[in-house]
């Protein structure tokens, strides 16, 4: 039984991680195509 509970709890820190990565690529990539729309519209 204990062996569940930590893959349980191995899956759900890998899953947080994961959608850390997501989301910090997501902003990135956002902050990227800000920065496009800022240099293009100072024309």
């Amino acid at each position: 039984m204990s062996d569940s509970t930590s893959e349980e709890k191995r899956r759900r820190k890998a899953m947080l991680i994961r959608a850390g990565i997501y989301i910090f690529a997501t902003h990135l990539f956002a902050g990227f195509v800000l920065l496009l729309f800022a240099v293009g519209g100072r024309k």
